[in-house]
């Protein structure tokens, strides 16, 4: 075997062996359910989701909210969803309060009590996500947190938190939180789409 492929294979071997890991922890499978809950009892309430995160993990907050307004697999109505994304009010926050403060000055804005913050920080210690969960829980806001090692400083604010489990490098992070994200999206769906799941 060339070095291309060990390389190839090794990073798949690795990115098998760390979601084993995630799933046999029987805690991890218990906060996905949780999480899926708290996220249905927002929209049924006629609630909104609101998602944030720093870098990949702002393109995952983008992809969660966009499978939401559109849809994941099979056609059916929108739902409430929006990604604190806006490149306009991200420059204008950052340049007139901070950086720090992107994220909860949308929340301010746009969130009201019964919505939902779905905060993703692979280091679970980004100032701005903490500043928006910080503001959530003071404001009636639940809180689903996806991070990476556990006891975090944002896993300790929020409602529930998923913790992918400590990596040297946050591309296995992002990998399980990728998959999160996809099993959340499919349990709202089948809950408020349940025909879409017959089969």
């Amino acid at each position: 075997m060339n070095d291309t492929k060990q390389v190839i294979t090794g990073t798949l071997v690795d990115a098998r062996d760390y979601l084993d890991r995630f799933l046999s922890d029987a805690d991890n499978v218990d906060a996905i359910d949780s999480a899926a809950d708290v996220l249905i009892a927002a929209l049924r309430n006629n609630g909104a989701i609101y998602s944030c995160g720093n870098g990949g993990s702002m393109s995952d907050a983008m992809h969660f909210a966009e499978e939401l307004t559109g849809r994941y697999r099979d056609n059916r109505a929108g739902l409430s969803a929006t990604a604190i994304s806006d490149p306009g009010h991200i420059s204008c926050v950052a340049n007139d309060f901070g950086y720090e403060h992107i994220f909860s000055r949308y929340l301010q804005a746009r969130g009201r009590a019964g919505d939902c913050l779905f905060a993703i920080s692979t280091s679970g210690s980004s100032k701005n996500v903490i500043k928006a969960a910080e503001y959530a829980r003071d404001n009636g806001i639940q809180v689903i947190s996806l991070t990476g090692a556990g006891g975090s400083t944002l896993g300790k604010l929020a409602t529930v938190d998923i913790s992918a489990g400590a990596s040297r490098y946050a591309d296995r992070v992002q990998e399980v939180h990728i998959k999160v994200i996809h099993i959340l999206i499919e349990l709202i769906e089948r809950a408020f789409f349940p025909e879409n799941y017959a089969s």
